[in-house]
């Protein structure tokens, strides 16, 4: 592991760094953050491991080629040995997607049927992606905790907050990732015309459930620009998040744009039966990026990665990554992780997204308002609905899943809920030991 000496920022020794799901389109991505970044956080191998052998060696070659274009002098690694690869990393990231674009387009699809969003981290889908998804993770960290014990598990496998949480629970050393707080964070300094690192959000909620109730510059005691931000630059933020300027007005904070599920379902729903799903199109784009990955003349992320999703995931990851091995990362960082009294209404055991200090312990959160009973109801029932997918998720059974269905707050209803759980498992069953 890497080590800071009284404070200060250690000249580390390179670190290993494996990634799961290491043959993800979004790959590319993250190779180009860890080659730019390299000052941040020094990287001697990098592993990537999949068991999807033919895009593995498309990613890894065009990982090589990024690497070797910023003159990285690390070296990457494939493997489909998942305990081969993960041996003795400092730290291990995780981006998973159990049954593929496919399993994703049948979340976004058959909830439609009864009139419920079909999203792949929200309401049905969402705990659908949950139950294929946590017991895989599960012996993933295992394994790692067998093989490397003091490694770091770095998740941006969704459901991020469902997944750290068993993670935790599972006693791993384990933080959640989510790109959306460092996009609104690039999006909002473009706007006042300020670096980045000037920005600091007061964010707080549930991974895929956030506000941003402050807008400060400098850290966490600075100046709060928000209200100035709404009134110059309302029409551009309603727009991005594709609800009424009014709404956001009335506010008078910036929700994430997951929120539009919860404040337009119907509206969102009536646009999904219209038009092809957001996995359809996805899927198209994958297979045009891997005829470029295999392109031997490429070497650097394409454009056409920027419409895939995941934007600015690679710098948030290596910052975090930085922070947690002791190199430079930031001192404050948006992270999934214990609340432990953070927000006194919620078990301490729940995983809340807002920023935290991160350091080589681990991720601390930093103190946060009690929110406005608007999100705070919001926040508890969905992480009620989070406790109940867990435990359909570790233990299995239709009754599970059909308590989560019904908590949940973009069902509710027992009809809803028994025809949820039916297609639910009937399109997942070759992913559920239990069914």
């Amino acid at each position: 592991m890497l080590h800071s000496i009284g404070g200060q920022p250690p000249n580390p020794r390179p670190a290993k760094i494996a990634v799961v799901g290491g043959g993800s389109t979004y790959t590319p991505e993250l190779i180009d953050g860890f080659a730019r970044l390299r000052d941040t956080l020094p990287v001697g191998e990098l592993v990537l491991v999949d068991p999807a052998a033919d895009r593995l060696e498309l990613i890894g070659g065009l990982a090589r080629r990024i690497f070797a274009r910023q003159g990285h002098p690390g070296v990457v690694t494939t493997t489909g040995d998942l305990d081969a690869g993960v041996a003795d990393a400092d730290a291990v990231l995780l981006q998973l997607r159990v049954g593929g674009q496919a399993a994703r387009l049948q979340d976004e699809t058959w909830p439609l049927e009864c009139g419920c969003v079909g999203q792949e981290t929200t309401g049905a889908g969402g705990l659908a992606k949950a139950l294929r998804t946590v017991p895989v993770v599960l012996d993933i960290a295992e394994r790692v905790r067998r093989t490397s014990p003091d490694a770091w598990i770095i998740d941006f496998t969704n459901p991020v907050g469902i997944v750290t949480r068993a993670l935790l629970q599972a006693g791993h050393k384990a933080v959640g990732l989510c790109n959306v707080a460092i996009g609104l964070q690039r999006k909002f300094a473009g706007l006042l015309g300020v670096g980045p690192a000037d920005v600091h959000l007061d964010h707080v909620g549930l991974n895929h459930l956030t506000w941003e109730t402050g807008v400060r510059l400098g850290g966490p005691e600075g100046e709060n620009v928000l209200p100035k931000l709404l009134a110059v630059h309302g029409d551009a933020i309603a727009e991005d998040l594709r609800l009424p300027r009014p709404v956001i007005d009335r506010l008078g904070v910036v929700p994430s744009y997951y929120l539009r599920y919860f404040y337009a379902h119907d509206e969102v729903v009536r646009e999904a039966r219209t038009k092809p799903s957001r996995a359809a199109e996805v899927a198209a784009m994958e297979q045009q990026l891997l005829r470029m990955y295999g392109d031997p003349a490429l070497d650097e992320k394409p454009a056409l990665l920027g419409r895939r999703g995941g934007a600015f995931y690679s710098e948030a990851a290596v910052d975090l990554a930085a922070s947690l091995l002791g190199g430079g990362g930031s001192p404050y960082q948006v992270v999934n992780t214990y609340n432990n009294g953070t927000l006194p209404f919620l078990p301490d055991d729940a995983v809340i997204e807002v920023q935290a200090a991160v350091g080589t312990t681990g991720a601390t959160p930093l103190p946060v308002p009690e929110p406005d009973p608007l999100y705070r109801g919001l926040i508890a029932q969905v992480t009620a609905y989070e406790e109940l997918a867990l435990e359909a998720a570790r233990h299995g059974g239709r009754d599970r899943v059909f308590k989560a269905l019904l908590s949940h707050p973009l069902i509710g209803q027992y009809a809803y809920a028994e025809a949820l759980t039916e297609r639910l498992i009937a399109h997942n069953r070759e992913h559920l030991a239990w069914a």
